[in-house]
């Protein structure tokens, strides 16, 4: 008997064993699949077609040597002023093209990357009729900074629109002129202390503006100000810098679940913008179940009623609602959106109007005949043309996301080239926005008046100006980022006059989005 029971022992050893290597054989296949046969695959089948670009590098690809290329570039500033930037803000980008033309590809870790230049294919890829073209699934860094509408997909993403689009329609983002009234007075109260009895100071805009528009999402999003909100902020920056600083280690499988000191850190402040977030919703939907939420016109109160009503017409089916983690997300592309991209195009307007002071003086001419001495008001913002002309082309010049990419999940054909599953498509906006075979020979020259006949005029193609995105998934935001901007803009002219300080220094760079990396000094004068 006891012989018997040994060898049954040895033979449930011997079957784990074999399970256990199975399974580690299983993953060895997996790993060499992923970082080494599918890569080569893609590489040999867009060669093929012609299309050129970087050897493929085992597992982190291009992300090494772009990280070595963007920090060299920080290590410079731009020799003299110039709107001709992308050398600088996109140096392996940059460098693949003069090498390799405008269709190239590059590598991001195992998966290559195909740059898109016609705004033909562009528009295609972007109008995504079919599902075809998708954004790429948010790596576990990313999820740590926040998904929302701008990472789902099918299904999800249908039904977050639905439920985001009335919060931001033009008629309720009327309610909210007195919250980005309110902002732009602090504004101007904050600086004309700053001039103090002299009239004039120099002044880094950069961070101003910052606080700026951060006051304008936390009291829209939220109801609250920026001091409230300001712990969100410091949280969010901070994850940012860690997740870019983390995005090559995080290549290395496993190396997430790793309890180093960054990953820690990252992982914390995620639990705790997520608990803030989380008290600050349930708070509110108590209070609009209880009827104790009227008045509330903020983007938070507005899509939890939104959500509310989605879930009633639809027969009350919890499939038909957002959970309150899905606001959360929401929430965290409020904040991040919504301020970071109406700072960084605030930031660089004064910056560009610093240089070309006649266009300043247009654009102050302009708000003066619309709105006087008087605070500016909604309906005045349409007739702002001189400043939504300069606004574009700064947006052209120097648009927040520098790219768009989306990725193939199945064998697609577009244009000439025949894409296999996991290419990503990389739409280069920055590059397109700077192309002189659609903007002219002055494509990296300011020059507002390209736009005085509108976005569709711009141009030699209307599609070659995208900095919202395009097609269905546009940026839900965009008429908020703009009137916020206009209102912005058109208060700062009417009380102050404004030139570069000798001490800014041009270094555009991008840090998640386009800004300027030294900062942006002027020297302020009140009017």
């Amino acid at each position: 008997m006891g012989s018997s029971h040994g060898d049954g022992f040895v033979w449930v050893w011997w079957g784990l064993g074999l399970l256990l290597l199975g399974w580690v054989v299983v993953q060895v296949v997996r790993a060499v699949m992923w970082a080494w046969w599918t890569p080569r695959r893609l590489e040999r089948a867009l060669r093929q077609q012609g299309i050129p670009g970087n050897p493929y590098r085992l597992l982190f690809g291009d992300i090494g040597e772009g990280a070595r290329l963007t920090e060299e570039a920080k290590l410079k500033p731009m020799p003299s002023f110039s709107h001709d930037i992308a050398a600088r803000v996109a140096p392996l980008q940059h460098r693949a093209m003069e090498t390799h033309g405008k269709v190239n590809f590059t590598w991001s870790g195992p998966h290559p990357a195909v740059s898109i230049m016609d705004p033909v294919l562009i528009r295609e890829i972007l109008s995504n009729k079919f599902g075809h073209f998708q954004k790429e699934t948010p790596t576990p860094l990313v999820r740590l900074i926040g998904t929302g509408l701008a990472a789902y997909e099918g299904e999800k993403w249908a039904m977050h629109r639905r439920i985001i689009n009335p919060a931001f329609h033009v008629e309720k983002l009327k309610l909210m002129l007195p919250a980005f009234s309110a902002c732009c007075a602090e504004l101007v109260s904050r600086w004309e202390k700053l001039l103090g009895s002299e009239r004039s100071c120099e002044l880094d805009v950069w961070p101003e503006l910052q606080i700026f528009t951060r006051d304008v999402i936390s009291r829209t999003a939220f109801g609250s100000n920026f001091e409230e909100g300001r712990r969100i902020f410091q949280l969010q920056e901070q994850q940012i810098e860690l997740v870019i600083q983390s995005v090559r280690n995080w290549l290395i499988p496993g190396y997430r679940y790793i309890p180093t000191k960054k990953n820690r850190r990252m992982k914390e402040i995620y639990e705790e913008v997520n608990g803030i977030l989380r008290d600050m919703i349930i708070k509110r939907e108590k209070a609009i179940q209880s009827g104790t939420a009227s008045g509330n016109d903020d983007l938070l109160s507005l899509l939890l009623e939104s959500n509310l009503t989605y879930f009633h017409e639809n027969g009350d089916s919890k499939k038909f609602r957002m959970t309150t983690e899905d606001v959360i997300e929401e929430c965290k592309l409020f904040y991040f959106a919504g301020q970071e991209t109406t700072s960084t195009l605030l930031t660089w307007a004064m910056i560009a109007l610093s240089v070309h002071p006649n266009w300043q003086d247009s654009a102050r001419a302009e708000v003066s005949q619309v709105f006087g001495k008087n605070k500016p008001h909604f309906d005045g913002l349409s007739h702002l043309k001189i400043v939504t002309m300069i606004l574009y082309e700064v947006l052209r010049l120097y648009p927040p996301a520098t790219f768009l990419s989306r990725t193939t999940y199945k064998t697609m054909k577009l244009g000439e080239y025949t894409f296999p599953p996991g290419v990503q498509l990389l739409l280069p906006i920055m590059f397109v926005h700077h192309d002189a075979d659609f903007w002219g020979e002055d494509a990296h020259v300011f020059n507002p008046e390209r736009f005085a006949e509108g976005i569709s005029k711009a141009s030699k193609n209307q599609v070659a100006f995208f900095p919202f995105g395009g097609g269905p998934r546009i940026c839900v935001g965009q008429s908020f980022a703009m009137i916020e901007a206009k209102l912005g803009l058109a208060t700062i002219l009417q009380h102050f006059s404004f030139e570069l300080s000798p001490a800014y220094t041009h270094a555009p760079c991008t840090v998640a989005i386009l800004q300027p990396q030294h900062g942006a000094q002027v020297i302020l004068h009140q009017l």
